[in-house]
């Protein structure tokens, strides 16, 4: 919330927003129950002078397939924090980088922070991303950005008491999409927005294991119900969203992890703008 404010007083325009997701069908790496979770959510996103600010955190409470200890009956609790910074490298130096498709050319930079009270597991991600990105010429905006991902995590296995120390992986690359296109049907107002992550290989895990090339797309389409309850353009909006997550983590879905490694999800999604 601190970083919203401080981004907001030096913004052109912003959006911010709270949302609920829920599924029933998540999944989790050596986990090959499906998962129910219900999922709370602040985003902020704003513009300057010279680029983007984008912040996301997730709050994700788990039903007890997923437990929050060894023999508890309550569900695990994570925290997700997402942040991106993107500079826009014609509004800084003048000049048009428009070429093709492509409206414009900047640089990404930014970070991941997770933590998460689970059995097996207990995640302390911290992971910095930065590279270039492509700003492509749609409606609404579609970016596609080529970035360097410096993971680490610190686990700590509930049912042996092993803590393992921070442990960094190999420096590996990710492809990232990041869209919101608006479209109707009739006078009916959507949008098409998501993410899609195609992440390779970080080398060996904490326990020697090999990692795997990671394939994790989440995509949602949005009906802006605004109008129909006296509120200004999209301040609510309502719609259905899918992730297919493939390897999660890293962890291989044809190997120890199993099937848990891939996630298939269907949730229904609500936002509320301000």
């Amino acid at each position: 919330m601190a970083v919203c404010g401080l981004t907001a007083q030096a913004a052109d325009w912003s959006d911010t927003a709270i949302g609920y997701r829920y599924g029933t069908d998540f999944a989790e790496p050596f986990n090959n129950n499906a998962i129910r979770k219900n999922i709370l959510n602040l985003s902020h996103v704003s513009g300057y002078k010279y680029g983007i600010n984008f912040f996301n955190a997730d709050v994700l409470l788990s039903d007890e397939k997923d437990p929050s200890a060894v023999g508890a009956s309550s569900g695990a609790q994570e925290v997700y924090v997402v942040y991106r910074h993107t500079l826009d490298l014609g509004k800084v130096s003048g000049k048009s980088f428009k070429f093709g498709p492509v409206r414009g050319v900047g640089v990404t930079a930014g970070f991941d922070v997770n933590t998460k009270s689970d059995a097996g597991y207990n995640s302390k991600k911290r992971m910095l991303v930065a590279g270039p990105t492509l700003m492509l010429d749609v409606p609404g905006f579609l970016n596609v950005s080529l970035l360097a991902l410096w993971e680490s995590n610190a686990p700590f296995n509930g049912y042996t008491g092993i803590s393992t120390n921070r442990y960094t992986y190999d420096t590996h690359p990710m492809i990232n999409l990041a869209w919101g296109i608006p479209f109707s049907i009739g006078t009916v107002p959507l949008s098409f927005e998501g993410f899609a992550n195609f992440i390779a290989a970080k080398g060996k895990n904490e326990f020697g294991a090999d990692t795997a090339a990671e394939t994790n797309i989440d995509m949602q389409v949005m009906y802006d119900l605004s109008a129909a309850v006296g509120a200004s353009k999209n301040t609510f909006k309502l719609g259905f969203e899918y992730q297919y997550w493939k390897n999660k983590f890293g962890n291989d879905t044809a190997g120890a992890a199993g099937q848990g490694a891939t996630a298939r999800t269907p949730m229904v999604r609500a936002e509320y703008h301000f």
